[in-house]
Formats: structure tokens, C-alpha cells, sequence
């Protein structure tokens, strides 16, 4: 099989084949793009990746502790990663085994659409998705909401906040909202609730994901705060979700 070079998200030049026809997904969000418009070729994927819920491919562990033995022998045309999701270490260990590794890294919403669509048109050799198109242009247009402050709890025991330059962050600025660890040194400050509402936010924001946040865990540490479940698929994916995720956070903010 002849081979092309590109150049992934970080940077790095990756040997591609003309159309990727196996690919492994380390990413859950990126497992349900690549379903969704090339699923004949996946042949593999974390047990993290849940969407579709009856995903027929092979499980390889986790984002943080992928078997990577079995991914190499596998002989796949290409394994898709992330930065934020991913170690060094395993994509480090993929490539020098000969295997074809490519990383992005998205965090804002336009990285998102830039991101993949180069993961798409030349990563794996293949049309942009119509769905794409339909996501963005959903984005596209201002919020007239008007503004609130927000806080987002990701874990809890220790506590941790979504914090600046990430995704999830400035989709919440695409909305109208503005979080009040946008700035922070960290992506993902850890914190305590003291100093969370010491921030005094309009709204905390408990999305079921990574920690699942649920009626009866999370806004009972916040007391006469008011506080929105949310889906974290909605809050912090990048794929299809996104048609439908501006639309639907829109509702809860709103409400």
C-alpha cells in the first residue's frame, strides 16, 4: 500500500495509507464521528466510547490504559487519539511499532470543526461529513441570552473545575455563559466548594461526565445555589452531538 505524509494536530508528520480502511478510536466523541459517517472501517475502541450504544467492534481498554499489544496486532491503518484523552506514553509506544498514530487537539469549538475535519478529509482519506456542515452552521450564529456566570464541577473528592482553554469552556461563551475559572491558570483546577463560591456564579453546571453528577449527588453540596444537570455528552463532545447540543444546553440555560 502506497503512503502520504501529513502533519496531525500536534505537529507531527504521520505516514498515511490513500484511505484508511482499519482504524482504531481512543477517543469516545471521535468513535462516534467516525461511526457516524465511516463506521465499516472501525474495527476497534475504548470501553469508554458509548455512542452508539451497540458499538460492534472490538473493546481495547480504556483512554488512559489502552492495550496497546493487542492494538498493534491488530495491524490497523490508523489509530486516532487526543491530547487531552490520551498518554504520550501509548502513543509513543504505538509509533514505534510501526503503527500510523494521529492526535488532535481541540480546545475551542472552531478547533473542533478544524480538527476534524482534517481527521476526516486527511487522516482517513475520505469526504468531509454533511453532518459537520449542519453542526457548524448551528454554532455559527450569536447567542442573545443574556449572559450568566457559571462554574463547572467535573469531580468531586477532590473537587475540580473546568478551567481556561478548553472546549467545554468556550462552547459555554458560545452560549452566553461565562465561567468564572475561564481564566485560571489550570485547564482543570483543583478546588474546594468555599472557594468555588467564593466566585459567586449565576449557576453551577453538573454534567454526568467524567464524574456522574446526578439529583442526588452534586447539588446538595451547593445549598440555595441554584444548580443544572446536564449531559456531558452535550457539554464536552465533539462530533455529532454537536447538531443537537446548542440547541438543548440553550433550553436548560434558558429555562
Amino acid at each position: 500500500m502506497s503512503h502520504r505524509r501529513a502533519v496531525d494536530d500536534l505537529g507531527t508528520s504521520v505516514a498515511l495509507p490513500g484511505r484508511a480502511e482499519r482504524i482504531v478510536s481512543l477517543v469516545p466523541s471521535l468513535t462516534e464521528a467516525i461511526v457516524t459517517s465511516a463506521g465499516e472501517a472501525l474495527v476497534a475502541a475504548t470501553q469508554w466510547c458509548t455512542h452508539p450504544a451497540d458499538l460492534p467492534v472490538e473493546r481495547v481498554r480504556g483512554t488512559k490504559n489502552p492495550d496497546v499489544a493487542r492494538i498493534i496486532a491488530m495491524r490497523p491503518d490508523l489509530v486516532v487519539c487526543n491530547q487531552e484523552e490520551n498518554r504520550e506514553l501509548d502513543v509513543t509506544r504505538l509509533r514505534a511499532a510501526g503503527v500510523a498514530v494521529w492526535v488532535t487537539r481541540i480546545e475551542t469549538l472552531d478547533e473542533a470543526f478544524e480538527s476534524m475535519t482534517r481527521l476526516f478529509t486527511i487522516a482517513m482519506g475520505r469526504p468531509r461529513p454533511a453532518w459537520l456542515a449542519v453542526a457548524e452552521a448551528a454554532w455559527s450564529v450569536p447567542s442573545i441570552s443574556p449572559r450568566r456566570s457559571v462554574a463547572v464541577p467535573i469531580w468531586r473528592d477532590p473537587w475540580m473545575v473546568v478551567g481556561s482553554r478548553t472546549f467545554t469552556s468556550d462552547l459555554l461563551g458560545r452560549l452566553g455563559a461565562d465561567n468564572v475559572y475561564g481564566s485560571a491558570a489550570e485547564r482543570y483546577p483543583h478546588v474546594t466548594i468555599e472557594q468555588i463560591l467564593d466566585r459567586n456564579p449565576d449557576l453551577i453546571v453538573l454534567p454526568d461526565e467524567p464524574y456522574t453528577f446526578h439529583a442526588g449527588d452534586g447539588p446538595e453540596a451547593f445549598p440555595g445555589r441554584e444548580c443544572l444537570l446536564v449531559s456531558g455528552r452535550d457539554l464536552t463532545w465533539y462530533g455529532p452531538s454537536l447538531v443537537s447540543a446548542r440547541a438543548e444546553l440553550n433550553r436548560l440555560l434558558d429555562r
